[in-house]
């Protein structure tokens, strides 16, 4: 466990770090002329692997906790205007990059992707794979609700491609789950688990911990019954209470919210219950087995991170987003989709690219994104070897970065990191607090404008 007076210091609201600069700073000067510009010089940058990302923002109903863009509909004639939309999206863009580039990912989020019919899947990836050559291994995973799956929908995700399931659990404690708002798995999530281990595919099991009624002891009674499921990774998130951002989130104020303290206590529990069940942490919030590609990357310390959560930089590459609020990560640019359905299909079925903002990247901000990730991704920076990938010396990349030795040595006297003049090393209680060191690195926070969520 972290001290209280550690938790006290350090409980502060900061960036999450899934992309640099945060997507706090994309601005509306960047539009879709700029996004054709970058796709184009994509091409020519590293990876040269693609990324795809389709965004299904459509959900049956709101649950309170939610963070993520969606759309609560189950109107079937939307559904169906806005895949059409994305499918030509994806012809638009398609277009643009270059056909002798191989797909390593391809990751549907949401909104609920699964609230679409099996049908209209099938539709979609129907274009993805007329479009693009995709490489021997690549992963093909989706977000699902497991309130809304069964056996026939599973064999159909299996028999397109599908090879990786996350599965939105949040909690296997009913009275949890109905303050909420969220639906129980339909299926035992062990017979689910099973069903994609036979035909090939691995499980991920996600959960959030703060929210209303959950307690150490019962969070910890989730994580067991998780762990006796037998899931290849599972991922602990730690709710972010934004108010300001999603005014539904404030129904949950009136069942009381776990403080620092309570949340602390969950994970270090859920934590200490994986560890002795052989998962091994990963970043701030997974647990992946030992031979998981997360686990292995993680050893090579070749761990990376998109706005999708972890991955290898053997899977994973520049990501060309599509669907409303979709976000690309290219090398030398994010760019961000509207957010708003109707101007989104409106958009596309003008021939338009729907980008409303974006980031143009450079040199420095380039710089600062790798340190970054190797500090969120691997708890590990070797200034030499990230400043020789750079093409820079060990004494600029410091400067770009606005790297303060006494308050590094600060965060060691704390006991988040061990470092001398050639590497720092984040130890087992900074990996809890990995947002505080990654903010250290970071000289675009100072100007930041926006607020964000605490790190605890």
């Amino acid at each position: 466990m972290i001290a209280q007076k550690l938790l006290d210091k350090y409980n502060l609201p900061l960036p999450r770090y899934t992309s640099y600069p945060p997507a706090t700073f994309f601005h509306e000067k960047f539009n879709g002329k700029d996004f054709i510009e970058a796709i184009e010089e994509s091409n020519h940058h590293h990876p040269q692997a693609v990324s795809l990302y389709l965004h299904i923002p459509f959900c049956s109903k709101l649950c309170f906790y939610c963070g993520c863009t969606t759309h609560i509909s189950r109107n079937n004639e939307l559904y169906n205007q806005y895949i059409d939309a994305l499918i030509k999206e994806i012809d638009l863009i398609a277009e643009r990059i270059d056909s002798s580039r191989l797909v390593t990912q391809v990751h549907w989020g949401g909104g609920t992707p699964n609230a679409l019919t099996i049908g209209q899947i099938e539709k979609i990836m129907d274009a993805i794979y007329g479009h693009f050559k995709f490489s021997e291994h690549a992963e093909i995973a989706m977000e699902c609700n497991p309130a809304y799956l069964s056996v026939e929908y599973i064999d159909r995700l299996l028999k397109m491609g599908f090879n990786r399931i996350s599965l939105g659990i949040q909690d296997f404690n009913k009275k949890i789950l109905l303050t909420v708002n969220r639906d129980p798995s339909a299926m035992p999530v062990k017979d689910i688990i099973a069903q994609l281990h036979e035909g090939g595919a691995s499980a991920n099991l996600d959960f959030i911990y703060g929210l209303p009624y959950q307690t150490p002891e019962s969070f910890a009674q989730t994580i067991q019954h998780a762990i006796d499921a037998h899931p290849d990774r599972i991922v602990t998130f730690s709710y972010a209470h934004v108010p300001w951002v999603k005014s539904h989130q404030k129904t949950l104020e009136k069942n009381g919210i776990p403080g620092p303290e309570d949340k602390m206590k969950m994970f270090w529990n859920a934590r200490r219950e994986m560890i002795m069940a052989g998962y091994i942490p990963i970043g701030m919030d997974h647990f992946a087995l030992p031979n998981d590609p997360l686990t292995i990357a993680l050893n090579n310390k070749t761990l990376h991170r998109n706005f999708q959560g972890y991955c290898t930089k053997e899977t994973t590459g520049q990501v060309y987003a599509f669907g409303m609020s979709a976000i690309s990560q290219l090398h030398n640019a994010y760019a961000q989709n509207t957010k708003d359905i109707p101007h989104y299909i409106n958009a596309v079925n003008k021939g338009e690219i729907p980008v409303v903002k974006g980031y143009q990247t450079d040199s420095t901000d380039i710089a600062v994104r790798e340190v970054i990730n190797q500090i969120m991704c691997n708890n590990y920076l070797n200034w030499h070897e990230t400043a020789g990938r750079l093409n820079m010396e060990d004494n600029q990349l410091k400067a770009i970065t606005g790297f303060d030795i006494q308050r590094l040595k600060a965060l060691a006297e704390d006991g988040l990191v061990q470092f001398n003049d050639k590497e720092i090393i984040v130890t087992e209680t900074g990996r809890f607090l990995i947002r505080n060191i990654a903010a250290l690195f970071d000289p675009k926070l100072k100007t930041a404008q926006k607020r964000f969520s605490k790190t605890i």
